[in-house]
């Protein structure tokens, strides 16, 4: 009996240590890959072009296709927000991000911030090579597009580096306000930047899908990548900044997953 009693009060010192953003995020991994591979394997039999075709044409004046539905200021303002997921702002968003790591000496989050960006990308290049779907030809695009059309690289790439931004930023903080606020903003550029693409004509609803799906799954495992090294320690911790104070105690170190 009193085996059993000590059992079970390690069992609750266990759960009274773990992490609950992590058990988040490595379930948001395997949920996130899963659907990606469920929407592929229905685009390549061909069972979501019926819904594809009706999201891009409610999305039309019937009369004529090249007008969208909406006032005309609300065209301009999706041009604007699908820019969010274009590699010129996500470069620089990733470019001055990376500079400021750099700069505060905490080299653990710049590569995690690199990686998750640099290798997103060549994912989504890679993907969009594998499966060669062609853009929508449905509707008249209402910006310039060019390579495949699934997964989306907008909606992929923009899931890669907002989500990855805000579980860092979640990370940072003990208030659990501050972490929804962080990942919250995350998933709200990530999503208008998902339904912009689709507003555009410039992909199908599945591929945003898709696109949203291997980003998310993709920063996630960055993450849990990146806090599963510091843990073993193959990524170094790092000293003081030599402009801390000598007895600060400063380590600009990233948590990682697990991390007390």
């Amino acid at each position: 009996m009193s085996k059993l009693s000590a059992l079970t009060r390690r069992l609750i010192d266990q759960l009274r240590r773990t992490d609950y953003l992590v058990l988040l995020v490595a379930l948001a991994a395997l949920l996130s890959s899963w659907t990606f591979l469920e929407i592929a394997d229905q685009m390549v039999e061909g069972e979501t072009r019926r819904l594809d075709e009706w999201v891009l044409r409610s999305l039309r004046h019937p009369a004529d296709p090249s007008i969208p539905v909406g006032p005309g200021w609300l065209r301009e303002t999706v041009r604007d927000l699908t820019a969010l997921g274009g590699f010129s702002v996500l470069l620089i968003v990733t470019t001055a991000v990376v500079l400021y790591l750099w700069l505060s000496r905490t080299y653990h989050a710049m590569w995690l911030v690199l990686g998750s960006a640099v290798g997103g990308q060549c994912l989504s290049t890679a993907l969009k090579a594998f499966y060669d779907r062609p853009r929508p030809a449905l509707v008249p695009h209402l910006v310039y597009a060019e390579f495949s059309s699934f997964p989306s690289g907008h909606s992929m790439n923009a899931a890669a580096v907002y989500l990855t931004l805000g579980l860092l930023l979640a990370r940072l903080t003990e208030h659990r306000r501050l972490k929804i606020y962080f990942l919250g903003i995350a998933l709200l550029l990530t999503l208008v930047v998902g339904l912009s693409r689709v507003y555009l004509g410039v992909h199908y609803p599945t591929d945003v899908l898709a696109g949203w799906a291997a980003g998310a799954a993709w920063a996630a495992g960055c993450w849990l990548l990146a806090g599963y090294l510091q843990r073993r320690g193959t990524v170094e911790q790092h000293p003081n900044d030599p402009d801390d104070p000598p007895d600060s105690g400063a380590t600009h170190t990233l948590r990682g997953p697990g991390d007390s």
